[in-house]
């Protein structure tokens, strides 16, 4: 990444403020996250995390503030409007639909982003069938990009648990997203699973130039794959830089563990 690229902001958080009956899980948080770049959200459990990516990807309304999101602001968006506009989303528990193939989960990926009406479908007319033929088409090649065609009409309830944390990479994957945001990707995996999925999110990031923000609590995950680290705890920002620069904030260092007497290397 160049000194140019790290200026160019993709996405932007304006003082926004979250509160759920009266107590705020968000408080006034700012940052940025420039193109291309691998953004790592970090803290304790219920610092707020999951409630941020909501207001990115429009399932919550901010309290105040504003989201800046390529040259455009919002006080919110929709999900549908999120979608449109290239933001994919993870998230923390499989939304799969289990008894369905694979192949037909990374489908559902592109429901938003149909243009033929109902009954173009109900009668295959042309257009119908070129956006069929055009959705199959790009999901064959995510299951290409995630190594799951062994897989492509296994039921995805019948897959290993890191397989289908992989199926629903793909399905957030299939629409070509700008903006991918990854709740707890490797939630419950084990380290072979972690080093496989690390090695998508890298390719995503690198081979198809998307910009990645991910919630996950494995330190030396966040250590090795992101460029940029934002840390909150009880929904205030407590440390933002690089990997290096976030591990030694007192600080942060603080928020994990209670006091400041080392470096942050010691948090699964």
């Amino acid at each position: 990444m160049t000194s140019a690229d790290l200026h160019d902001h993709m996405l932007e958080v304006k003082d926004i403020s979250l509160s759920f009956q009266g107590v705020k899980a968000i408080h006034q948080l700012s940052f940025a996250v420039s193109r291309g770049e691998i953004c790592a959200l970090i803290g304790p459990n219920g610092a707020g995390k999951s409630s941020l990516l909501n207001i990115l990807n429009g399932v919550y309304q901010p309290d105040s503030g504003e989201v800046h999101y390529e040259h455009a602001h919002f006080s919110r968006l929709t999900p549908f409007e999120a979608a449109r506009r290239g933001i994919g989303r993870t998230f923390q528990n499989n939304a799969l639909f289990g008894k369905l193939a694979v192949i037909d989960n990374i489908l559902t990926g592109l429901s938003r982003h149909s243009r033929v009406s109902v009954l173009e479908q109900a009668f295959g007319l042309p257009r119908a069938r070129r956006e069929a033929a055009d959705f199959l088409q790009r999901s064959e090649a995510v299951l290409a990009f995630l190594e799951l065609q062994p897989y492509r009409q296994t039921l995805v309830g019948n897959l290993a648990y890191g397989l289908q944390k992989r199926v629903e990479l793909g399905r957030a994957l299939v629409s070509s997203p700008k903006l991918l945001l990854l709740d707890e990707p490797m939630a419950g995996m084990n380290a072979e699973e972690k080093q496989d999925m690390s090695h998508f999110i890298r390719s995503i990031n690198r081979d198809l130039g998307t910009t990645v923000v991910l919630i996950e609590h494995d330190i030396g995950v966040i250590m090795d794959l992101s460029d940029h680290v934002v840390v909150l705890d009880y929904g205030r920002k407590v440390g933002d830089g690089s990997p290096a620069e976030v591990q030694a904030n007192p600080e942060v260092i603080a928020a994990y563990l209670g006091s400041d007497n080392g470096p942050l290397n010691t948090v699964h």
